[in-house]
């Protein structure tokens, strides 16, 4: 912060506006990362910091090729860390590894050759809301990766594993559509707090990281 003094009046220069989102970003190389980084700086309610350590409601930006084994072991340790979301942008998603990616707990991807300032943006406000944000074509694949395993699980044809409440798998459902909070709400009649209060239920008695691993989960038991 800079405080500046003209004719006795006194201006306050790079404060943080209250509400803004904390966002660490890491990178193997200081390219990829001065470059996200820069593409951050003038977005509206983003505090650039260097860790996203003992900061409450912090977005982590992890920044990769592919997500490799560093990488996931990374995603992993930033999902033990209090409170912290995390946004990976990255150039390619193997089929294998998508799922892996959802279950270190990542709820939105960007594709690097994507990740301008606007797009990295949604995704760091999505991520700090708790909401899923992922490409179309990864939403799709995850679609058919869970399919997949599904129908390939010994007893596939039973009737589901009792886990989901009638009303939690129409939220779900929705948010596998990619809609977001209001979105959601408005479909169903709900009010914004109920969706979240919904999701934050199942999420936490089902041991799910986030919106994108209940669809996976969702799907995996055949509810939708």
């Amino acid at each position: 912060m800079v405080v500046r003094t003209c004719s006795g009046s006194t201006e306050v220069v790079g404060a943080v506006p209250s509400g803004a989102i904390p966002v660490a970003v890491y990178a193997d190389d200081p390219i990829s990362l001065a470059g996200v980084r820069s593409q951050l700086r003038p977005q509206p309610g983003v505090d650039l910091v260097d860790t996203v350590s003992g900061r409450a409601g912090a977005v982590a930006v992890l920044v990769a090729e592919a997500p490799d084994e560093p990488t996931l072991s990374s995603l992993r340790r930033l999902a033990r860390t209090d409170g912290t979301r995390a946004v990976l942008v990255a150039a390619t998603v193997r089929e294998a590894e998508l799922l892996q990616v959802i279950e270190c707990g990542v709820g939105a991807i960007v594709w690097r050759r994507e990740a301008t300032g606007h797009r990295l943006h949604q995704a760091v406000v999505a991520a700090s809301r708790g909401d899923g944000d992922l490409p179309a074509d990864l939403l799709g694949r995850l679609m058919t990766q869970v399919g997949t395993m599904q129908r390939g699980a010994p007893g596939s044809s039973d009737a589901p594993v009792h886990g989901l409440a009638p009303r939690e798998v129409d939220v779900v459902r929705l948010v596998a559509e990619g809609m977001d909070t209001g979105e959601i709400a408005s479909k169903l009649s709900y009010s914004e707090r109920t969706v979240k209060n919904v999701m934050h239920g199942l999420t936490t008695r089902l041991h799910l990281r986030n919106r994108a691993h209940a669809v996976a989960y969702a799907l995996r038991e055949g509810y939708i």
